[in-house]
């Protein structure tokens, strides 16, 4: 589906980088290499497969395992969404505040925050330490 020139805008977001990150970017546009296509200038020029193509390569190199879900048991690859998934987790233990999940739904693009909300999920335990440090109890 091809959205309208003013709602393909209001998708793009500013996101910080990091210095090494940046320096890398800037010497491979130093070396050529964005592309056009369909008269647009793409940092990468690959389609949504290849990107999860490389990622699975990527962690398949790296010895990361596979992904099995706790509740069905299905196996899966590490993907791009995957990886996603456990930024945001990861984002969510460092900061649960308000603030933070504000700022976590900026970065991941959700026009709801209930979407960003969803990642705050608790363990057994942390809910478990949660509600023993709010009745101050020591068991």
């Amino acid at each position: 589906m091809k959205l309208p020139k003013e709602q393909e805008h209001r998708r793009q977001r500013v996101l910080p980088i990091d210095s090494q990150t940046l320096a890398m970017l800037k010497e491979y546009v130093r070396r050529g290499g964005p592309v056009v296509k369909e008269g647009k200038t793409l940092i990468f020029g690959i389609n949504r497969h290849r990107a999860w193509q490389i990622v699975k390569e990527c962690a398949d190199k790296a010895g990361l395992p596979k992904l099995v879900n706790p509740e069905t048991g299905k196996v899966h690859n590490v993907s791009p969404h995957k990886l996603r998934d456990a930024f945001a987790v990861m984002a969510v233990k460092q900061n649960d505040s308000g603030d933070g999940l504000r700022l976590l739904q900026e970065h991941l693009g959700h026009q709801s925050f209930n979407t960003t909300a969803r990642y705050r999920k608790v363990s057994g335990k942390e809910h478990q330490e949660w509600y023993h440090k709010l009745w101050n109890k020591k068991d």
